[in-house]
């Protein structure tokens, strides 16, 4: 089994093997700001990399794989909204209210979505010493430079800075927002420190700076990658924004810090997330957070339940682009209703012993798919078609709910899901192809067919009624 992963640094689906087998795989995603509740955009890379998580691990086995995801817990936005929420209180207490507070929201939401822990979630405040140590090396080793109490990455030094984003450095600086400041030798510079303002969270500076400061943003995820997986590592992730400038960044830091050729193997990006087919936004009125989806029926009028924006994400393929609709929910959750329904007399299936003896892990078809760049669009249909098959042969279904559980898609009943008007739903789709073959029939003045058929709806609780215009109408029998 081969898995092959599109490489944004190479623009190229690759063979993946680890670049250490003896230490397994290693890999870095970049995680929350925690100032408040994740979006539904946040939510997407959560996802795709937890399904890309869970794959390793069926892969190499749960102790060869380590996968990192850091809390940022330093960051402007923090800063401001601990003084909005808690402004009697020193800072640096409403600081740490705010984060705590932020960080336990986040798990709880991507809990819902059937998300696992990574095995390493550090916080960027507990790693200020390794932050200072590459800033360092940086300034030693001549790419960073230290002006009015910052100290800059000097992208001029970099050869091919801009790998990644696939753009020159003149292009960049034309399409970038760059801070224009007396303290840049170029305005595409960026800070790997800075000084502290009044009241704010501060650090011992590094190079020789006499003033309190604290990290810029790029440097966090270079100094946490470092700590817990090494200079160079596996598999880099995160959302396709991230690709320039942090990402681009975090590369530079890494490889001038430590003079190697690379940061991380195998760079991967998940694409835009739109709302209804409008980019989301705060001021259009469609930002949506994970909570609102889960809790409070913001969007579609319904609280939807975990399995069923989490199989919404899946039924695209992680590089392309997502619009996130009501119909898109609305799909999903009838599909894992329909798929649930067929199993009511073995709510829990896994205790049966005999089932367990039978099961054999995900089916090949579906962790072939998932080998070819995470395709969890086939890798759901796949899963649709074992559904099918194990609805009438009890024996396939072990096959099914691991395959599912591979794709993060259990328990088989969620709680909160509609599941009588799915029920009526599925019953009707189900009798159309039926009353299209009746339709045909009665054409072709076949009635002995057509009333075959006519009995055949009604067992299944469909009643018909023809109409004078030649249209049926169906009803669910009561």
């Amino acid at each position: 089994m081969e898995l092959r992963l599109f490489n944004t640094l190479t623009k190229e689906k690759e063979a993946f093997a680890p670049l250490d087998p003896a230490r397994g795989v290693r890999m870095y995603v970049c995680g929350p700001t925690v100032y408040d509740f994740a979006h539904i955009g946040n939510a997407r890379p959560v996802i795709v990399f937890d399904v890309l998580y869970r794959l390793l691990r069926h892969l190499y086995g749960e102790d060869k794989v380590k996968y990192v995801r850091n809390i940022t817990d330093v960051d402007d936005k923090i800063n401001a909204r601990a003084a909005e929420e808690y402004p009697d209180l020193p800072l640096n207490e409403a600081i740490r209210l705010v984060t705590e507070k932020t960080e336990k929201q986040f798990h709880e939401d991507v809990d819902a979505l059937g998300c696992l822990r990574p095995d390493v979630e550090p916080r960027a405040t507990e790693h200020i010493g390794e932050m200072r140590e590459l800033i360092e090396r940086l300034v030693k080793a001549g790419f960073a430079y230290v002006e009015q109490d910052h100290v800059l990455f000097e992208v001029g030094k970099m050869s091919d800075y801009g790998k990644l984003a696939r753009r020159s450095l003149d292009e960049m600086e034309a399409g970038a927002r760059v801070e224009v400041a007396p303290y840049k030798r170029n305005p595409m510079d960026f800070v790997l420190w800075k000084p502290s303002k009044p009241n704010e969270p501060g650090w011992p500076s590094p190079s020789g700076i006499k003033t309190p400061g604290r990290p810029g943003w790029h440097i966090e995820c270079s100094a946490m990658s470092w700590k817990h997986l090494g200079e160079t590592f596996d598999i880099h992730g995160g959302g396709i924004d991230l690709v320039f400038p942090h990402h681009e960044n975090e590369i530079a830091q890494s490889r001038c810090a430590f003079h190697s050729p690379v940061m991380a193997k195998t760079w991967m990006h998940n694409g835009f997330l739109q709302v209804e087919g409008e980019k989301m936004s705060k001021s259009l009125g469609n930002f949506i957070t994970i909570r609102e989806l889960l809790d409070t029926g913001k969007f579609g009028n319904k609280s939807w339940e975990g399995q069923t924006v989490r199989l919404a994400m899946l039924k695209t393929h992680y590089r392309q682009p997502l619009d996130w609709t009501v119909k898109r929910l609305w799909e999903a959750e009838d599909q894992i209703v329909n798929w649930s329904l067929r199993y009511d007399d073995i709510v829990e299936p896994l205790n049966n012993p005999r089932l367990k003896l039978i099961s054999k892990g995900p089916h090949p078809e579906i962790v072939d798919a998932l080998l070819d760049d995470l395709n969890t669009h086939l890798a759901v249909s796949v899963l649709g078609q074992l559904a099918r098959e194990a609805s009438s042969n009890q024996e396939t279904l072990p096959t099914f709910l691991s395959s599912a559980d591979l794709l993060g898609l259990m328990p088989l009943r969620p709680a909160n899901l509609d599941y009588e008007n799915a029920a009526r739903r599925d019953l009707l789709d189900r009798a159309r192809p039926l009353v299209e073959a009746r339709n045909a029939a009665r054409a072709n003045k076949d009635w002995k067919e057509s009333d075959r058929i006519r009995d055949e709806l009604k067992a299944m609780g469909v009643v018909i009624k023809d109409n004078k215009d030649g249209t049926t109408d169906l009803e669910i029998a009561r």
